[in-house]
């Protein structure tokens, strides 16, 4: 299968299940998609750090990941203690192994399980505030409005590079075009709540939240590319075909949700 038919196959399947999950799956549902994912992005981010696909190290970063999902939804205001018993996990397991784990490989495991665990969180977050469903997709508006914009830009007229060293297809046209795209969706968003469901952001919030998440999602996606380029692979994982794996294409969500999850609360 081509590149181009997997990108379409996947897009074809994923966008409609991730809508229905978001705006009309029962909240357990979205809680163990959200533990699922972090459990397969912990995992996938040990893989690149270690180099094995499976290892005990592997295991442990996806059900830390997982427990952080599952922890925050059940007890939030005891997720400090889980962090705690995390960090102490991680650095006894290290311990006990007698210098076989390195420090790159602990710190991937925290920040596996307690960062990103902890930012697909946000998502239930968001949904105990007490706002439209709809909201949850705004993190996904944001990132991927973002990244489609900035990839049509910057293949029609992308010439001066954005970052060469990390991601060398990258342009600063593209980058431009990702930001005014990210507007644009967002406003429509705007538009769309307010005519249907009652919104909660104005115009011109919207602008600004839109602009900022397009920095930051521009950010996240660099920041996870110079992990691979580090590593010297191409994507985490093939969960999603063409696309890689969970932080391949949610490497900008994980930046962009809990932005989103501030700004929501101010406005409340």
């Amino acid at each position: 299968m081509s590149s181009l038919k997997s990108r379409v196959l996947v897009s074809v399947i994923g966008i409609p299940v991730l809508v229905w999950v978001v705006l009309a799956g029962p909240e357990l549902v979205i809680m163990a998609a959200l533990a699922l994912l972090a459990g397969i992005g912990a995992s996938e981010l040990q893989q690149c750090v270690s180099g094995v696909k499976r290892s005990q190290l592997v295991g442990l970063s996806g059900i830390a990941a997982v427990f952080t999902v599952v922890w925050y939804y059940e007890r939030p205001e005891h997720i400090g203690l889980l962090l705690l018993i995390e960090a102490v996990i991680f650095f006894g397991y290290a311990i006990i192994k007698g210098g076989e784990i390195k420090f790159a490989q602990t710190v991937a495991g925290l920040f596996g399980s307690i960062a990103i665990g902890w930012s697909f969180s946000a998502f239930l977050r968001i949904l105990a505030m007490g706002y439209s469903r709809a909201y949850l997709l705004l993190p996904f508006i944001l990132s991927f409005a973002c990244d489609t914009f900035a990839y049509f830009v910057g293949c029609t007229i992308g010439k001066h590079k954005l970052a060469p060293k990390v991601s060398p297809k990258k342009s600063v046209e593209g980058s431009i075009g990702g930001l005014l795209g990210n507007v644009v969706c967002g406003l429509l968003f705007v538009y769309v709540m307010d005519t249907w469901f009652g919104g909660a952001i104005g115009y011109g919030s919207m602008a600004i939240l839109a602009l900022c998440c397009g920095v930051v999602a521009q950010i996240g996606d660099l920041s996870f590319s110079l992990i691979k380029r580090e590593y010297g692979i191409k994507d985490y994982g093939k969960l999603f075909l063409a696309h890689g794996g969970v932080l391949d294409r949610f490497d900008s969500v994980l930046f962009v949700t809990p932005v989103i999850e501030i700004v929501l609360q101010l406005v409340k």
